[in-house]
């Protein structure tokens, strides 16, 4: 009875986990940024060419606002995508990008290799970072840490009917594992934000036009549902690894 009250606990515990990992995962809001130089024009020129007829059709364009209202361009990005906008002065970039708040078209390109800087156009470039080699190791450990949680999580549901404390130790190792590895990505994406020239980085060719410019950039809600996932995963995954412990024991 103990080991099965556990267990729900621990299901209920790890199934939410790993909800915030493939949430984290799935959306594009690890880093949010807000700067005042504009140039909007010029990205889409090189991060996506689109036709006037693609842009009529498409989300993928750049949004024409009103040039006598103050505006700021917006940036976010993750694992999939990297997208810029513009959005009036007034809302904060917090806010600006949550889903209800969405403009209707962007500037986007393809973000696979955040969050360590990547050169946009042909390398080498005035814009790129020597630390863009070390990019590769995120995308590995992000892919890593979702194939080890999903796996856990299979080896889990596979446990329960057979009580197999084989079962539980290795869906709990898998937990642990994959909260391990979502833990190294975010301390690396913390020393990248902290440390790199993140400024140089959103800008890139912009910032070349408008040295003065003003940029903010903050955690998005990406990294905070990554971080809140770690230690429910965490715990989760001890908890099998002591069922499947207890269990042996008692067989």
């Amino acid at each position: 009875m103990k080991t099965g009250v556990v267990a729900l606990v621990g299901g209920l515990l790890g199934g939410l986990g790993v909800l915030c990992f493939l949430v984290s995962f799935g959306t594009d809001y690890w880093l949010l940024a807000s700067d005042n130089c504009g140039g909007l024009g010029q990205l889409e020129t090189t991060l996506h060419t689109v036709s006037a007829k693609e842009q009529a059709n498409s989300t993928e364009g750049v949004e024409v606002t009103d040039p006598s209202l103050p505006s700021l361009t917006l940036h976010h990005e993750g694992f999939f995508w990297r997208c810029l906008f513009q959005s009036d002065s007034s809302l904060h970039v917090v806010w600006a990008v949550l889903f209800m708040n969405q403009p209707r078209s962007k500037a986007c390109v393809h973000g696979y290799l955040f969050p360590l800087p990547v050169a946009v156009g042909h390398v080498p470039h005035p814009i790129y970072d020597a630390t863009a080699v070390f990019r590769g190791f995120w995308t590995m450990l992000i892919i890593l840490a979702i194939a080890a949680s999903m796996t856990g999580g299979f080896l889990l549901v596979c446990a329960v009917p057979f009580v197999s404390h084989k079962l539980y130790k290795a869906g709990g190792a898998f937990f642990i594992t994959a909260a391990c590895l979502f833990l190294v990505l975010v301390g690396l994406f913390v020393l990248w934000k902290e440390l790199v020239d993140v400024r140089r980085y959103i800008l890139q060719e912009r910032g070349e036009g408008c040295p003065d410019a003003h940029l903010e950039a903050h955690y998005g809600w990406s990294f905070m549902v990554a971080v809140a996932g770690i230690p429910l995963v965490i715990l989760s995954g001890l908890l099998f690894f002591c069922i499947g412990k207890h269990l042996q024991k008692h067989t």
